[in-house]
């Protein structure tokens, strides 16, 4: 995992029970079926797709969409939704506490990621990205006008593309700075007048009786042993996702002031004893 944020100590590991191991052998297989289920469908359908359609892509979001909601019905945690979700084009910007948010923030809407290029050659998450559509970024400010090249193409093709502006993870009882050169894109005189951009908080609430971090993946923790923790929790919490108004951004004069709208939209919609930290 490479973030930066470290700033307070992961929850205690706690040893896993029989019923507990058992829980995560059975749901982590019946998840890894539908991830594969997912992944032929959607490469056979590329087959087909994009020769025909390019960039555009009119059917596999859909199998994405489906694969990040039963994600949540075979782990048994509610998906929660407040608000509604644009129908202009442009991009989402959300907080980023888990890996829990590639699932939350795709089961409710079609979504493009935007990730830095190191992930492309992850072994199998660096598959997966590609197949979903996710867009690679270099973040050498030299290949800035690339970048923004990508961009202006992904978003008049009709993408959603989604982002997190803090740059880390964080342990879910925060919202971070947001950083503002990924919004700059947005300034193109290509699109700036066309593009919407949609401010969209998750919260995590943890299981009863369990540290309020429990889903959120940060620092030195390993992706296997958090995944197997909530894979093993015998009573689940839920997420909520909320979706505020989309702003336009031609309503705003640069890409700092639209990066400090957003992030203080993200941040007030935090629990109470949250906005603070």
């Amino acid at each position: 995992m490479s973030v930066t944020w470290r700033s307070t100590e992961p929850p205690a590991v706690v040893r896993l029970g029989p019923a507990g191991v058992l829980r995560a052998v059975l749901r982590g297989s019946v998840l890894v079926c539908i991830l594969l289920i997912g992944v032929v469908l959607s490469a056979l359908l590329r087959l087909i797709e994009q020769p025909l359609y390019k960039l555009h892509r009119p059917w596999t979001p859909y199998i994405t969409q489906w694969v990040c909601w039963m994600a949540f019905i075979v782990l048994g945690m509610r998906h929660e939704v407040e608000g509604a979700p644009m129908p202009h084009a442009g991009a989402v910007v959300a907080n980023h506490a888990s890996w829990l948010d590639i699932f939350a923030l795709n089961a409710r809407k079609r979504v493009y990621f935007v990730s830095k290029s190191e992930v492309a050659t992850w072994p199998g998450v660096g598959f997966l990205a590609r197949i979903t559509g996710t867009v690679f970024i270099n973040r050498d400010p030299r290949q800035a006008r690339a970048q923004t090249e990508v961009f202006e193409g992904r978003l008049l093709a009709g993408h959603k593309l989604l982002f997190f502006p803090e740059g880390s993870s964080t342990d879910g009882l925060r919202v971070l700075p947001f950083k503002s050169t990924l919004f700059q894109a947005f300034f193109s005189e290509n699109i700036r007048h066309e593009i919407f951009v949609q401010p969209v908080t998750v919260i995590y609430h943890a299981p009863q009786n369990q540290d309020p971090r429990f889903y959120a993946w940060w620092g030195d923790m390993t992706f296997g042993a958090h995944a197997l923790r909530v894979l093993a929790a015998g009573r689940q919490g839920h997420v909520k996702v909320i979706y505020h108004p989309p702003l336009k951004v031609d309503d705003f004069s640069d890409r700092k002031t639209l990066a400090a709208h957003v992030e203080n939209t993200v941040r007030a919609a935090m629990p109470k004893d949250r906005q603070g930290r």
